[in-house]
């Protein structure tokens, strides 16, 4: 059963408090704002108090059930004032300090974490200002955990993209892939989209510190021009090469023309998410290897398989030998039949599982 209180309430599927030998524990969950919950055709959950109250309410119950350390919604309905009150009551009464964050473009629900395309650079930003933020407040090297709805699997550049830069999927650690495949999330689901598709797309990725970590410039430019690739073969399925939509002659296109494709393929722009200009002049350099001032195809693949940037060591030998580092001691998705590649019929809280890994330190 998706929501019996077995499920909910098993011992043995609970994380331990995170008192228990300094452990902290961590839960993820999209709980689908009622704006986007459809009904049918022509109405939303938002239009029926009752229906978004009741499903908020059991989600609070699972949530405090659990009594993560630290809980990351997404599709957090941040413009109902109800709805907000509720959960800052209920969470605070049970001594959690709450912050909420409202989505870009004024959507109407807000995030702990949540991806709205596979673009690398608002990841890039992230990570940029957590190593700005290090820096300022001169931390030693410490362990970092991000976790939230990635709206992507981990076939896709952010996650290749978080992956070069030392992240691991902590629920992949705890359950070791069996079935011969590197693709754990062929063993795993979390989330079933109006379509009816599933995949997994919820993940709590851990970085333990390290004196070897690619440097981040390099990591982004590989995975935009993964994006690069990727997109403009969406576009155009029958193209033969990455530059094919654009291409003044047949075989390369300038700088303008490159502007030009990024801004078709949406990774320029105003938006926030966009690649600023200066990232784009140092990518068309990495391309341009000869500097010519145009690429074709063969600079393309080049500056795919070889970066131009060097490799260097983020943390010192001396830091990172006593540096504090997390093992992942458990890692639960709920309803537990997801864990398992099936979506239970009676599933209701959302149309995603929720996710809680429990972290220790290395002793």
């Amino acid at each position: 059963m998706g929501e019996s209180n077995e499920d909910i309430c098993d011992q043995e599927q609970r994380p331990p408090s995170s008192n228990s030998l300094g452990c902290v524990s961590c839960t993820t969950f999209n709980i689908l704002a009622p704006i986007y919950k459809r009904l049918d055709d022509q109405h939303c959950e938002s239009e029926f108090h009752e229906l978004w109250l009741n499903r908020n309410e059991r989600i609070l119950d699972r949530l405090l059930d659990l009594g993560s350390s630290i809980i990351c919604l997404q599709e957090f309905w941040v413009q109902n004032e109800e709805l907000v009150r509720m959960y800052e009551k209920r969470l605070g009464d049970a001594g959690y300090q709450t912050f909420k964050l409202p989505r870009t473009n004024n959507r109407g629900d807000g995030d702990g974490f949540h991806l709205l395309c596979s673009d690398p650079t608002m990841v890039y930003k992230i990570l940029q200002y957590i190593d700005q933020y290090c820096q300022e407040n001169q931390l030693p090297p410490l362990p970092v955990i991000l976790c939230g709805d990635w709206n992507g699997s981990k076939k896709g550049n952010v996650y290749k993209f978080l992956q070069s830069q030392g992240f691991v999927s902590a629920y992949d650690i705890a359950h070791p892939c069996t079935n011969g495949s590197e693709d754990f999330s062929k063993e795993w689901i979390s989330h079933r989209n109006h379509r009816g598709n599933m995949c997994g797309v919820d993940f709590i990725l851990l970085r333990n510190p390290s004196k070897h970590r690619k440097p981040l410039k390099e990591s982004l430019m590989e995975a935009v021009l993964g994006n690069i690739n990727n997109l403009s073969l969406k576009l155009s399925p029958e193209a033969i090469s990455p530059l094919h939509l654009l291409e003044a002659d047949g075989s390369h296109i300038n700088y303008s023309q490159f502007l030009q494709a990024l801004a078709q393929l949406g990774l320029s722009g105003h938006s926030e998410d966009c690649i600023g200009t200066k990232d784009i002049k140092e990518l068309w350099e990495q391309i341009d290897t000869d500097g010519d001032g145009v690429i074709d195809l063969s600079d393309f693949s080049k500056a795919r398989n070889s970066c131009g940037f060097v490799q260097q060591n983020e943390d010192s030998e001396e830091n990172t030998a006593t540096a504090i580092r997390f093992n992942v001691s458990k890692a639960i998705l709920l309803p537990s039949e997801v864990e398992r590649g099936i979506w239970p019929d009676d599933y209701s809280l959302s149309d995603h599982a929720q996710l809680t890994v429990v972290f220790s330190p290395v002793q």
